[in-house]
């Protein structure tokens, strides 16, 4: 079930009243009902296949989080750990890399939905439990955190120790109208980006992939900045329409974008970027490797493998793992470089590092490095010409429809005016130091605000007919 659907605002209008009402006879009535949502919200979206994928790996969660409470041998832990942990990463393998591995000669096929991030997951409870970070007596609650609704086919990814707890507080399934408030808030904000913003950028950058060999270095330039815009509006939806959903429930998921568009480096960059992965990957990775403790060369090392494991796991393709090479070798060189890179003025160390990030996000979205290096070398190279009007074929066509039929002489500049509109408010929203997660975390409601945001809204749910799926429940 999509979150851009009617179906899936039916399904919140009555799974949330109904299990507020139902917590409200007892904490576990509540906690089945919401239980039950989730696994139907799965099943609507992920078909009865994904579902037996995801159960089955649930359930070896368990039976892993109950041997590793009650034994006390340590080789006998770490054997359970190893052949938990095993079972997922086999199982992820298996589904999502069986065509990389055998060049294309045997593959499965299809992806369960959300399996890249259901398996981290599991694997950061695993871990978590085995180093006693964080204790969990029984596996009744491990569905839940399996299958929780607002994260489970994108993220963000949840740390066992930041959820779990919450089951047990006050606010669970009991929220005060300010999380109310902040949770529609979120809701409406990432409906907006999504359909509002990263599907007209969407429509762009397709089209612009389709006719490589037409596009002029503006038009190229336009496919490039569209992706990367595209993508944060994509995903950052995404995770403001989740945590809406958490909010309305009395819970709160851990920030996953920080205004990442604004950073001066690439390592800031990360702290800023899908931050629940950059997290897991340090901390289930970079740490047990041995971090930064065993010299700078297998620091760096270190660094080169988690970025590779970060462009692997988000596709299998040699695509996606020469774009996490890019990022391990850009942070590799900015520690080379140290203090060095303080006296580098702020808006030019700003300008290097989107510059950056835009060109890695063209091998990110690239078929193959012959179309990414084309994409490029359109942009450095190509005429000088104003981009062709098929490059906005389909942005806005309903509104531009209407806007010319009743003032025929803005024809002539439409395509200018669409273009400006999309572009100058995208780069004006990524900018912004005040982003949607710092405004959920103190929500204060305004008057013209609200109005803006149901108007906006509005237009954006009566376009959901058409509405693509986020890109991040392709991985």
């Amino acid at each position: 079930m999509s979150f851009q659907s009617l179906a899936f605002l039916a399904f919140l209008a009555v799974t949330v009243p109904v299990c507020l009402l139902c917590a409200r006879r007892s904490r576990r009535a509540g906690m089945t009902a919401l239980g039950i949502a989730s696994l139907v919200f799965y099943m609507a979206g992920g078909g009865r296949d994904a579902f037996a994928v995801l159960c089955a790996g649930t359930l070896v969660s368990i039976w892993a989080v109950q041997r590793l409470w009650r034994e006390d041998s340590a080789s006998r832990r770490r054997r359970v750990l190893a052949l938990a942990a095993g079972y997922h990463i086999a199982v992820l393998l298996v589904f999502k890399y069986t065509g990389f591995f055998t060049g294309g000669r045997v593959s499965i096929g299809w992806v369960p939905l959300g399996l890249s991030f259901f398996t981290f997951q599991q694997l950061w409870l695993l871990k978590e439990v085995y180093t006693g970070q964080f204790r969990l007596r029984s596996g009744e609650l491990v569905p839940l955190y399996a299958f929780f609704f607002p994260t489970v086919t994108s993220g963000p990814i949840l740390r066992p120790g930041a959820f779990f707890p919450q089951l047990t507080g006050e606010k669970f399934l009991r929220p005060d109208w300010e999380d109310a408030a902040a949770g529609l808030y979120g809701i409406c904000c990432g409906t907006v980006k999504k359909v509002l913003l990263a599907d007209p950028f969407g429509t762009i950058v397709n089209n612009g992939w389709e006719r490589l060999g037409d596009l002029t270095a503006p038009g190229a330039w336009m496919v490039i900045l569209g992706y990367t815009l595209q993508l944060y509006f994509d995903f950052s939806g995404y995770c403001d329409i989740a945590a809406g959903c958490a909010r309305l429930l009395g819970i709160r998921l851990p920030v996953n974008f920080d205004s990442p568009y604004r950073s001066l480096s690439i390592g800031e960059f990360w702290k800023r970027w899908h931050i629940t992965l950059t997290t897991f990957l340090r901390e289930c990775l970079y740490f047990p490797l041995g971090g930064s403790k065993k010299g700078a060369a297998r620091a760096y090392v270190n660094i080169l493998i988690i970025f590779l494991v970060s462009g692997f796991w988000h596709g299998a393709g040699w695509t996606f793992l020469f774009w996490g090479l890019l990022h391990g070798l850009a942070q590799v060189a900015e520690r080379l470089l140290g203090d060095r890179l303080k006296r580098v003025p702020r808006l030019l160390r700003w300008c290097l590092t989107f510059a950056f990030v835009n060109v890695a996000w063209v091998f990110f979205r690239a078929p193959d490095f012959s179309g990414a290096l084309h994409l490029l070398g359109a942009a450095l190279t190509g005429v000088m010409d104003r981009p062709g009007s098929w490059l906005l074929h389909g942005v806005f066509a309903k509104e531009t429809g209407a806007i010319q039929m009743l003032l025929p002489a803005v024809k002539p500049w439409m395509d200018l005016v669409r273009a400006a509109a999309l572009y100058g408010v995208g780069m004006l929203v990524v900018l912004l130091p005040r982003n949607t997660a710092a405004a959920m975390e103190k929500f204060r409601p305004k008057g013209w605000q609200g109005a803006a945001l149901a108007v906006l809204t509005a237009w954006a749910v009566l376009s959901f007919t058409g509405i693509t799926t986020f890109i991040y429940s392709n991985f």
